[in-house]
């Protein structure tokens, strides 16, 4: 990271800059194939939304390692995908990977979309699956990320639902992701240790993810926009290939962290109802969000 960038992701977020240019960052990368495996379910919902062209020019927020830019990129095969995202542990695998994948129409940008100078009007269409929750000020950002796009162009992300309600769209009960990582969460607290708490990263990081999870909060950071529509939608996220293997994945947010054999098997039992031969599979809660720079 050179110096004059990292002193434009400070400036705006800085917070969220060390976190993902640091444990949280770092443990996104080890497990980045994890991480898009269970996110893959958001994406027929966004690039369906943003109905991206042949020759559309596409800017992809927060696009960590890569997933969505890369399909953005072949649905745009004679216009072109930059990713942009404020981790660089991340982007080193996203243009690895395109590289690897013989993609010549993507590019990447280490940059803060709250403040970055993008060329003005140079994209039809902005995307991001999960990764505008973390602005500082997201009416900021969300303007500077308009200015980017054409008069008339489009913006579709998904952002978590609250994590507390969660509602499955067709029971209108909490989603079995929320009652189960409530179920896990609790299980866990009790079976800690004194002073066993979350790293000042991963607090950061928990804070910002329900930054949007309120549908009038979203409205208010694109009041820059029209057409503005939010959407729920459930889908289906893997979370691990066992329980055992979930449990693994779980703790290995806090590595090192010790956990009795008797408390293991608990955590396990958690996840057992959602064991399938294709994973672990939770029904969860996203707000679709699409809107429309003003010509």
């Amino acid at each position: 990271m050179t110096s004059d960038k990292s002193e434009k992701i400070a400036s705006a977020n800085s917070r969220q800059a060390e976190a993902w240019n640091g444990g949280v960052g770092a443990h996104w990368a080890a497990h980045h194939g994890r991480f898009d495996t269970m996110l893959n379910g958001l994406n027929d919902t966004i690039f369906e939304a943003a109905a991206i062209g042949a020759g559309d020019r596409v800017l992809d927020i927060g696009c960590g390692a890569g997933v969505t830019t890369r399909v953005a990129a072949r649905r745009a095969a004679h216009g072109h995908a930059v990713g942009v995202d404020i981790s660089a542990p991340l982007l080193d695998i996203a243009r690895a990977r395109t590289a690897a994948d013989g993609i010549t129409n993507a590019a990447y940008e280490l940059a803060d979309a709250q403040v970055h100078a993008f060329p003005a009007a140079a994209y039809d269409v902005a995307i991001s699956r999960g990764g505008v929750m973390f602005f500082a000020d997201h009416a900021a950002a969300f303007e500077n990320i308009g200015r980017a796009l054409r008069p008339g162009g489009r913006l579709v992300f998904v952002c978590p639902q609250p994590i507390e309600e969660s509602p499955d769209p067709d029971t209108g009960e909490a989603s079995e992701e929320s009652r189960v990582l409530a179920l896990f969460g609790k299980l866990l607290a009790e079976e800690a240790g004194p002073g066993e708490e979350p790293s000042a990263d991963a607090l950061a990081t928990r804070n910002a993810m329900a930054s949007l999870s309120d549908p009038a909060r979203i409205h208010e950071a694109l009041a820059a926009y029209k057409d503005v529509t939010v959407t729920p939608v459930s889908i289906e996220a893997v979370w691990g290939e066992t329980p055992r293997d979930t449990v693994d994945f779980m703790l290995s947010r806090a590595p090192g962290r010790v956990v009795a054999p008797e408390a293991r098997a608990a955590l396990e039992d958690v996840f057992r109802p959602y064991a399938t031969e294709s994973g672990v599979r939770m029904r969860a809660g996203v707000w679709l969000v699409t809107a429309v720079r003003p010509r």
